[in-house]
This record gives structure tokens, C-alpha cells and sequence, in this order.
């Protein structure tokens, strides 16, 4: 398989968008690596903070939706030019950061709080 490979998508106005494969995988890969980081700091902060329950879930959501916004906020105007879908970006991984979020919420709320 020829990693330079070259996709194209219909938009909406019936034009052809080219996508290269691997710039599309290399960003995929950069922005899960900032979902994981976001997942273990955030989970380390609510830990931290003490929140338990649905304020501690209520902030890896908020966490979650900040991200986003500063993955489209860098990406500016032309987000198109690096992504393939909104929605994507939010939703791709959620689960898989919520497990990392819940394993540090957890442990620096035992190592903080509990005695």
C-alpha cells in the first residue's frame, strides 16, 4: 500500500477535494495524542479537586468540548484543509480518553483525598 496515496470526497457544492492519505493519518495521530494528554491531565485535576460523581464526568465533558475548540481555533477558518469532518474531531476516541480520564480522576483522588 503506497503511503502518499491520494483520496477524494464530495463536498456539498458538488466539488472534488482531494485528500492526501497519510497527512490525513498524520493528523488523526496528532490529534489523539492531544485527546490522551487532555484525558490524563484533566482526569489529574478533578482528582485533585475532589469532584465525585456527575461533576466529575459534567468536567471531562467540558474538557473534551475545550479541546475541540482549540483543535478548530489552530486550525482556523480553512479546518477543512486539515480535517475531514467536525464532528470527527469530537467524537473519535471519546471513549478511549474517558478510560484514561477515569484511571487518574481515580487515583489522585485516592492518593489526595483518602486516608
Amino acid at each position: 500500500m503506497c503511503a502518499g496515496r491520494i483520496k477524494t470526497a464530495h463536498r456539498g457544492t458538488g466539488d472534488i477535494v482531494a485528500f492526501s492519505e497519510s497527512a490525513v493519518r498524520n493528523n488523526a495521530a496528532v490529534v489523539e495524542y492531544c485527546r490522551t494528554s487532555m484525558s490524563a491531565l484533566s482526569g489529574s485535576t478533578a482528582g485533585i479537586l475532589g469532584l465525585t460523581g456527575f461533576l466529575g464526568f459534567g468536567f471531562y465533558v467540558f474538557a473534551v468540548f475545550g479541546l475541540w475548540c482549540l483543535i478548530l481555533l489552530k486550525a482556523g477558518v480553512r479546518w477543512e484543509k486539515y480535517f475531514t469532518n467536525r464532528r470527527s474531531l469530537l467524537t473519535n476516541g471519546f471513549l478511549g480518553g474517558l478510560v484514561t480520564y477515569i484511571l487518574f480522576w481515580t487515583f489522585l483522588y485516592g492518593m489526595v483525598h483518602v486516608y
